[in-house]
């Protein structure tokens, strides 16, 4: 295990950050570390790159503002800090087996039935499973 102390001072800096531009440059700098050794380690203790990190709680986030408003995906999608609309359904279609449109349409189909959404859960997995199978169907 590499430095686990340094991890969770990454992951606190880029929580903190999130709404942000944020990039490893920025983060070494900051927190004062060196870029190549903050990223190795990193990626040995969390399992993924600070790159993949910082895409996936933006996916994260995202996700459950597509949940929880009814803001346009075009919207989420520039304060995720994607270019355009088409970037993000790209990447949360890689992330997530299914488009923006979708997860949002399943997510009203699974509360519409009266099931209460308690953050990212069973609820949450039954509808990324739906999505992901959904679009095998297709």
């Amino acid at each position: 295990m590499g430095n686990v102390p340094m991890s969770r001072t990454i992951i606190a800096y880029i929580e903190e950050n999130l709404g942000k531009t944020v990039t490893l440059e920025k983060i070494a700098k900051d927190l004062n570390y060196s870029k190549f050794y903050m990223a190795r380690v990193f990626k040995e203790d969390v399992g993924v790159t600070i790159y993949q990190y910082i895409k996936r709680r933006r996916l994260e986030e995202a996700a459950a503002k597509l949940v929880a408003t009814k803001q346009p995906v075009v919207e989420i999608a520039l304060e995720a800090g994607y270019g355009s609309q088409q970037a993000f359904t790209r990447a949360f279609g890689f992330e997530y087996g299914c488009t923006p449109q979708e997860y949002r349409r399943e997510k009203m189909m699974v509360l519409g039935h009266g099931r209460v959404f308690m953050g990212i859960g069973r609820d949450m997995a039954s509808i990324w499973q739906r999505c992901r199978e959904g679009r095998k169907a297709a």
